[in-house]
């Protein structure tokens, strides 16, 4: 697997792939891990979570710098994305034991209440554009739910995903809480479907929500899913049109252009079609590309 910067065309680094029989000893020590962690106070796994948060925050221009060479975002950017992932420790270490308290019902019965659980080992599926931000905000909260976690990074961003390995063992968390799979697309249904992997998330596109939703159905396990799509930017007669422009252009410029949220196609009122045209033209014109390291 290889790392290549998108701004050079350079090898940054290369990864040998797991074998299957390293995929089976990986989520096999997860698993056990899991037995131990489950059982561990809010306290201690916050404790844990906030020293994750403090080398984040330490380590952060490190971070983004490799980010920069991995996915082409542009530094400043990067820089952003791990003091995102920062807050994000910060805040579930702070606020999972009230999400997880025991919710009472009323109903007939003499008592109903709701109980949150640790559910097992949970795969995560994670694309490129944000290699921090989409695994921490999956992360954060499974573990400190007393879950653990293995991931299957895309594969153009394995030094980020080695990196979060690294910062969370760094951290002081158990050593197999949380592992990273250096596999293919073509390993995620075996791993899915492996008796350890408790339920699955993914960020992705549609088709590859729809083939994990389907092999995760097939054996019934839990999905979360945050899929790709191209809801319209729609601009009315009544609309500062210049404004208007100004904002498509920075919106579709986002995360250098990689943003699942990012504007991708306009409806534009037909009055108003030609000046919006003219002045997002200009606008995207003016915008460099370049070396993501260049301020």
């Amino acid at each position: 697997m290889k790392s290549i910067n998108p701004a050079t065309g350079e090898m940054v680094n290369s990864f040998e792939p797991l074998s299957d029989k390293g995929i089976e000893k990986i989520i096999n020590s997860v698993d056990k891990t899991w037995h131990h962690w489950k059982s561990t106070s809010f306290f201690y796994r916050l404790q844990l979570m906030q020293n994750l948060a403090s080398l984040l925050k330490s380590n952060r221009n490190e971070l983004a710098r490799l980010m920069s060479l991995e996915m082409g975002k542009v530094l400043k950017e990067a820089k952003s994305e791990i003091e995102k992932c920062a807050w994000v420790c910060d805040y579930y270490a702070i606020n999972a034991e009230n999400f997880f308290q025991p919710e009472n019902i009323p109903t007939e019965a003499k008592q109903s209440f709701v109980s949150f659980q640790p559910i097992g080992t949970v795969l995560a599926v994670m694309p490129w554009n944000f290699p921090f931000w989409q695994v921490f905000r999956f992360l954060a909260p499974a573990l400190m739910a007393g879950n653990t976690a293995v991931l299957k990074h895309a594969s153009n961003v394995p030094g980020c995903a080695m990196a979060i390995e690294d910062l969370v063992r760094e951290a002081g968390f158990p050593e197999n809480v949380f592992r990273t799979l250096l596999i293919g697309s073509n390993k995620v249904e075996s791993v899915i479907k492996h008796h350890a992997i408790k339920a699955v998330t993914l960020t992705g596109s549609t088709p590859a929500g729809k083939s994990v939703a389907s092999i995760a159905g097939s054996v019934l396990k839990k999905c979360v899913l945050e899929l790709g799509g191209s809801d319209p930017y729609i601009i009315l007669n009544d609309a500062d049109v210049e404004r208007a422009a100004k904002i498509c252009a920075s919106a579709r410029l986002l995360n250098a252009g990689q943003s699942c949220i990012g504007a991708k196609r306009f409806i534009i009122e037909e009055k108003i079609y030609s000046q919006f045209l003219e002045l997002f033209t200009q606008n995207m014109s003016e915008a460099s590309y370049g070396d993501p390291f260049d301020s």
